[in-house]
């Protein structure tokens, strides 16, 4: 097997042993991609793809008839054996809960297997895993900057997350969320889902992309004739961002949560001036197999795991600083870079750590 799959069946080996389970399956794309390393999706309007990968001792997956033949030669290893009914005669649930050893579990609905909550599974990256998240990271870095230094402030919003899910699938990179908002837009929501309105003195460009079932965010701003306090929130953005990076070392390094981090949040808000301003919009928190594996709240209890991914997304309005960043116990590896864009080192707001962030571009 691959290295990826020792890894899995590791982990998996572990999950079964300590749950007194026989058998557990994945349907959900995330993590069929994670077990798998390839695709289960036909249609991504549905939570649920085509096949299920399980393990029971064994690597399996479950499809119909349909499917089976192009998972065998275009998605799932050779470690896999690939099982299938016909599409009429069952349903994906039925099929799985039909060839499964019990008592099993699922990560969707199978009558009479109990619930895994699969990210816990996925946490924390593996060597093998952080290797193409570099990759992903720089891929996505670049189409994001390739398309930012050609804007002009007459271009729609529009216009420009289409160049954005142009230059990312050009990567063999997908691009389940692309915002663009120009300098009216971007100061009023915080979630600027691209319109056909002009862009005008600034932009925030934000994406998040997935290849090889991993997720990374980055946002770049965009400046033409920008208004004087963006450089200034824009800095404290950063400030909370790289106060978000120190606090999820440190706490991983004490076994805290989630809820532990969030307070850091809201003292570095309140360190630079914005105290309350958290509450307009989520923070980020974990990434991996999803855009977040969870985002952090003042009660989220969430293990804060090392290595590990995450996208760490504060807000000052009008201004936002996101990268997707390594986290290990000794150091921060910005994974969303290219080396091609202006950064600055950006200290936590107690003095702590000190990260690499990226700075407004700014275009005549």
């Amino acid at each position: 097997m691959t290295d990826f799959l020792d890894s899995r069946v590791s982990r998996l080996d572990s999950y079964l042993d300590t749950h007194d389970l026989d058998a557990v399956w994945f349907a959900r794309p995330n993590s069929f991609k994670w077990l798998t390393g390839g695709d289960n999706v036909v249609d991504y309007a549905g939570d649920v793809g085509v096949a299920a990968a399980g393990y029971d001792g064994e690597l399996r997956v479950v499809t119909d008839n349909i499917e089976a033949q192009r998972l065998v030669d275009e998605e799932v290893p050779d470690a896999f054996d690939v099982e299938h009914v016909q599409w009429y005669e069952s349903s994906l649930a039925e099929a799985v809960a039909d060839a499964s050893p019990t008592p099993a579990a699922a990560d969707f609905d199978v009558p009479g297997f109990a619930d895994v909550d699969a990210s816990t599974l996925r946490q924390p990256l593996t060597e093998e895993d952080i290797e193409v998240y570099r990759a992903l990271g720089r891929d996505a870095a670049e189409a994001v900057e390739s398309v930012a230094r050609e804007l002009q402030s007459d271009d729609t919003e529009h216009e420009v997350a289409a160049g954005l899910r142009i230059a990312l699938a050009a990567r063999d990179i997908n691009a389940p969320v692309a915002l663009v908002g120009g300098a009216e837009r971007a100061q009023q929501y915080r979630h600027y889902t691209p319109q056909v309105a002009e862009l005008g003195d600034y932009a925030l460009l934000s994406v998040t992309a997935e290849r090889n079932g991993l997720y990374a965010s980055v946002t770049r701003t965009v400046a033409f004739d920008p208004p004087e306090w963006l450089t200034e929130r824009t800095e404290k953005a950063q400030t909370v961002a790289a106060s978000a990076l120190g606090a999820t070392q440190r706490v991983a390094r004490e076994g805290g949560n989630a809820g532990d981090v969030f307070e850091t949040v809201q003292a570095a808000y309140d360190a630079v001036g914005f105290e309350g301003e958290w509450r307009n919009h989520h923070q980020g928190g974990a990434a991996g197999f999803a855009g977040r594996e969870w985002v952090a709240t003042p009660t989220n209890d969430e293990e804060v795991h090392t290595p590990m991914a995450y996208a760490w997304n504060p807000t000052v309005q009008g201004a936002k600083s996101e990268d997707t960043v390594l986290v290990t116990d000794d150091g921060f590896e910005v994974l969303t870079t290219t080396g091609e864009w202006e950064t600055r080192e950006v200290e936590s707001h107690d003095g702590e750590v000190a990260v690499d962030a990226h700075e407004i571009l700014r275009l005549d």
